[in-house]
């Protein structure tokens, strides 16, 4: 059953066009991550709030419809923002408390703080809380409001690994009880964590981000990720040719048809594709990791397991990069390290 359904929306602002139309539909227990820029990410929230008319096509969440001049509450949907407000001044119990009388709810505050882990901090004033301990607390909402839609902007920006895991943790039990989720983020690695369908949405419209894990290729072998080649990676930055060593190049990026070379919190188009890449790196320890990622295995820290399908891997640099590791390389990963 389709619980949320944008059909043939577009945006144009003067001559410029910001969405070409587009569609998009979200299935009853389904979780779907769109992956566009801030500018985008907003323009779908002034949507959904009210705060911009639908001047083409139309949204629908359960069997309501927004309409242009006629945006009203709507409590099938919940939108959980990247800047969601709290009162500092109170303890986390005393917004629970507020939160649950707030949406009539009949959760219990004990056990909803339990699921954001915040049990221990339920005497603690919101200002004295960590970032992350925020977050988790604004994810509250979702529990007391109930809604068949929930939208959540930028889930894992700036939050600790523990938060994260929370949430997706968060994410899995909502679907199983039936919700359509809505992920908004402008991270292509969020996008992929969190969603179990992902797309791209930009002037072009709605693009689907193929999601795949199989590969004609086979599997490196030890004899080629030891076989060392001498080798450079071109990149043009303005109107010059800078070439990298491989060693220096922590994990490659694809996106918007083009890849990208990640080098100490740094990012660098490449000439290549990412074929041609994986072709030229595997010989010195580079991993495809995931359709749109390739990584240095020598500057992986950790591999983390977020949910049964998955899974992240830790780069060893200055933001401790999280790049998606897909279900099906995960075996060929443990082959790869003589992992049984």
């Amino acid at each position: 059953m389709v619980l949320f359904e944008m059909k043939d929306v577009e945006k144009r602002r003067e001559n410029t066009i910001v969405f070409s139309p587009f569609h998009l539909s979200i299935n009853e227990g389904e979780i779907v991550s769109v992956h566009t820029t801030t500018d985008g990410r907003q323009q779908l929230l002034n949507w959904l709030t009210g705060n911009d008319p639908i001047t083409g096509g139309e949204i629908r969440i359960g069997n309501s419809e927004l309409t242009s001049g006629d945006w009203r509450y709507m409590p099938e949907l919940g939108v959980i923002f990247l800047e969601e407000g709290v009162y500092p001044r109170l303890s986390v119990k005393d917004h629970l408390v507020f939160l649950k009388r707030l949406f009539q709810s009949t959760e219990k505050v004990d056990i909803v703080a339990r699921k954001i882990q915040l049990e221990h901090r339920l005497q603690t004033k919101a200002k004295h809380l960590s970032y992350s301990e925020m977050r988790r607390l604004t994810m509250a909402k979702l529990y007391f409001q109930n809604p068949l839609v929930m939208v959540i902007e930028e889930p894992d920006q700036n939050v600790d690994i523990e938060t994260k895991r929370i949430f997706i943790n968060l994410l899995y039990e909502l679907k199983e009880e039936g919700k359509s989720l809505l992920i908004l983020t402008s991270n292509m690695e969020a996008a992929i964590t969190f969603g179990e369908s992902v797309y791209r949405l930009n002037e072009n419209g709605l693009e689907t981000v193929d999601m795949k894990t199989g590969y004609s290729d086979p599997p490196a072998s030890i004899e080629e990720l030891t076989d060392f080649k001498i080798n450079k990676i071109p990149s043009k930055v303005n109107d010059k040719l800078i070439l990298f060593d491989p060693t220096e190049i922590d994990y490659i990026e694809s996106y918007s048809g083009q890849s990208h070379l990640h080098i100490r919190n740094e990012s660098f188009k490449c000439v290549f594709t990412m074929q041609e890449l994986e072709d030229k790196l595997r010989s010195f320890g580079f991993f495809r990791c995931h359709r749109s990622y390739i990584v240095n295995l020598q500057k992986v820290r950790e591999v983390m397991t977020w949910t049964r399908n998955s899974y992240s891997l830790i780069i060893d640099d200055k933001g401790h990069s999280q790049i998606p590791l897909s279900k099906n390389k995960m075996t060929e990963l443990k082959d790869i390290l003589g992992l049984k």
